[in-house]
């Protein structure tokens, strides 16, 4: 993914730190990793005469200003080089064992550029080629970097299968990007790509002439007794205490170093009571996706750092209805926790008639924030002009979304 340029002042650039980040997964759909998606300002493209170095004063300040921690936790970091960046050997507070460092497909290969791979593969660092398509000219770099990312949606299958059979001769792991369906995993698999990046996992796998299961269907019906803002702590309370599995997470959860409680808590309607209806609302929502179907937990994380975006926007609108917003945020991977058309599944689910558009129009204000949400997500910094809070409000409530994510994780 190339870094562009903006054509803004340096000291702009330099107060406007936008990163997102998008999930590399293993064969076994763990995350080991994620890239990070930045830009030098709110605009994708134009000309800088010096974007080299605001790419780089940008990227540190990523790390100085953020904190790699709270981007990424405990996974690797992929970040892009630029030409200067390369060069310049600026990657002296940047930890080896952390981060993956991408050459970009547009950095011309000569003899400072092999000098500089050179250095930084023997200090330790692992080297990535970014959008690569193979030639032979271009062998010195294959043989100085660890990992080779291949565009999937680019090259086609004939030219994929024939690169991936010309790499396998390097001792190198191979990555397919822009991986967008299930059916281009399977074949990426099938060809021995070793991680994997995408949105596929974020789609659903549509199986044609299958009903939605009736053990399904029970789920969608105590998600839709979750979501409703009329429903009581007590029938809260008996939705968790219906399913062993529920209870045993909700109580060892709130049982944790977390909370750092005086007191064990041991029944459900304790706890009810200890974290309040919204709260365990959010973790029955959570918990009920959870056992939807073999999915990546990634999945679910992203779900839970939509919906705490879209609630956070909400509510720096003065929207009246946080709710409605969070909820969009989390149903939106509901038809690829279930491989279902989203129109489908929701014709099992009673939901406001704002929600139902939002989710499967993305029509209204709802639709328009979670659009937002989605474009964020993807480093699209035009997409998300339309939402009306500037960048650094954004930027604040993406990272707190993620602690947030992260204080949940003990439940799945």
């Amino acid at each position: 993914m190339s870094v562009a340029n903006a054509s803004v002042e340096p000291s702009q650039i330099a107060n406007q730190v936008m990163v997102g980040r998008q999930a590399i997964f293993d064969r076994a759909l763990q995350v080991i990793g994620y890239e990070l998606l930045y830009r030098d300002s709110q605009m994708n493209a134009a000309t800088f005469s010096d974007g080299d170095a605001v790419t780089a004063r940008v990227m540190l300040n990523t790390f100085l200003e953020i904190g790699l921690e709270q981007i990424v936790g405990p996974h690797l970091a992929f970040i892009n080089l630029t030409t200067k960046f390369l060069r310049d050997n600026l990657l002296n507070d940047l930890p080896k064992n952390r981060v993956v460092l991408e050459v970009l497909e547009n950095i011309p290969m000569d003899d400072e550029v092999l000098q500089a791979m050179t250095r930084l593969s023997g200090e330790g660092y692992t080297l990535a080629l970014d959008d690569f398509v193979y030639q032979e000219g271009l062998r010195p770099m294959v043989e100085r970097a660890k990992m080779i990312k291949l565009d999937v949606m680019a090259l086609g299958p004939d030219r994929l299968n024939a690169d991936v059979a010309t790499l396998r001769q390097f001792p190198v792991k191979l990555l397919a990007e822009k991986v967008e369906t299930q059916e281009e995993f399977e074949l990426c698999k099938e060809l021995g790509f070793d991680y994997f990046q995408g949105y596929f996992f974020c789609k659903p796998k549509i199986v044609e002439g299958k009903r939605i299961p009736p053990n399904q269907i029970a789920i969608l019906s105590l998600l839709a007794k979750l979501q409703n803002p009329e429903t009581e702590m007590k029938e809260v309370e008996e939705i968790i205490k219906q399913d062993v599995s529920l209870s045993y997470k909700v109580l060892r959860f709130v049982n944790s170093a977390y909370f750092s409680l005086p007191k064990k808590i041991d029944s459900i309607g304790q706890a009810a009571c200890l974290v309040g209806l919204a709260r365990l609302k959010t973790w029955g929502t959570l918990l009920v996706m959870a056992g939807l179907d073999e999915k990546p937990v990634e999945l679910l994380l992203t779900a839970l750092v939509r919906a705490k975006m879209c609630e956070e926007i909400a509510m720096a609108l003065d929207e009246s209805d946080g709710d409605e917003f969070f909820t969009v945020g989390l149903f939106s991977v509901l038809d690829a926790l279930l491989d279902k058309p989203i129109s489908e599944v929701l014709s099992l689910v009673t939901l406001s008639d704002a929600v139902h558009a939002a989710l499967v129009e993305r029509k209204g204000r709802l639709g328009d924030v979670l659009n937002g949400v989605l474009a964020y997500e993807q480093g699209d910094w035009d997409g998300i002009q339309p939402l009306g809070v500037d960048l650094p409000t954004l930027q604040k409530m993406y990272f707190e979304s993620l602690a947030w994510m992260g204080s949940l994780i003990p439940l799945l």
